[in-house]
């Protein structure tokens, strides 16, 4: 039985994915996912394309750098993605040192909004993923994330990344809940709550108020991802979608 509104970051299975496509996704796919979300997704080729259709899987959602890109190059990109069913192209991280001003900021919100003039030609949509940095630089006395989100046009979405927040040093739940309906995808990750991705750990065996932070953000999507882990990531997401399910369902504890 597969649950709608969870995915999973590919980044996740990232050396099974570049070994071998086909068999990775075919494997989510046995898991009980429905969904998953490609990192860098042109860079796959049309195997992508090839792996979606074979597993039954469908990619709602992407991470794909492209801000800053020329106006032909965001139209190959969003050309490709409508082309694979891909509902949203979110670029994955503009670095730290372009977060700590105002006008850096402002700039990059720019670039984001006309990129969206480009996608919405071929249906798609864009957002933005955050990491720590977009979190603990302040701008006018709030988060730069915060800062940033008021400049979006309104077609432009955000993904957060809720264990980076907590990096960041802010509270998930609290900053879904300023963000409001901004956020259209969620990355569930848990752990430690500390740098060492090494410490994360499958969805609900670790720190983070898993619960709390679903609800804040019902709507969106939720995407299981871990960036590394001592333990087997396959197994991690396996255990994260059961623990995930039986929240819906009211059964998770």
């Amino acid at each position: 039985m597969t649950s709608p509104s969870i995915s999973v970051q590919l980044y996740t299975v990232r050396e099974q994915a570049a070994e071998d496509l086909g068999t990775t996704l075919q494997r989510i796919a046995d898991l009980g996912y429905g969904l998953i979300e490609p990192y860098g997704f042109v860079g796959f080729g049309p195997a992508l394309g090839e792996a979606l259709r074979a597993s039954g899987l469908r990619a709602p959602t992407t991470h794909q750098g492209f801000i800053g890109r020329g106006e032909a190059e965001l139209d190959e990109v969003f050309s490709k993605a409508a082309a694979l069913g891909i509902e949203t192209v979110i670029d994955p991280h503009v670095p730290a040192e372009k977060w700590q001003t105002a006008d850096d900021v402002r700039a990059t919100a720019e670039a984001l909004n006309a990129a969206s003039s480009v996608a919405a030609r071929h249906g798609v949509r864009v957002g933005y993923h955050n990491h720590a940095h977009e979190i603990e630089a302040k701008i006018d006395g709030e988060t730069a994330i915060e800062f940033f989100a008021a400049l979006l046009d309104d077609a432009v979405v955000l993904e957060i990344d809720t264990y980076w927040v907590v990096v960041g040093g802010e509270d998930p739940v609290a900053l879904l809940g300023r963000l409001g309906d901004r956020v259209v995808a969620i990355h569930v990750k848990d752990g430690s709550g500390g740098t060492d991705v090494k410490e994360q750990v499958a969805v609900g065996s670790g720190r983070l108020p898993i619960a709390e932070i679903v609800a804040a953000a019902p709507n969106a999507l939720h995407v299981v991802e871990l960036d590394d882990s001592h333990g087997d990531r396959f197994e991690a997401i396996a255990e994260s979608l059961a623990f995930l399910t039986a929240l819906a369902e009211g059964d998770a504890e």
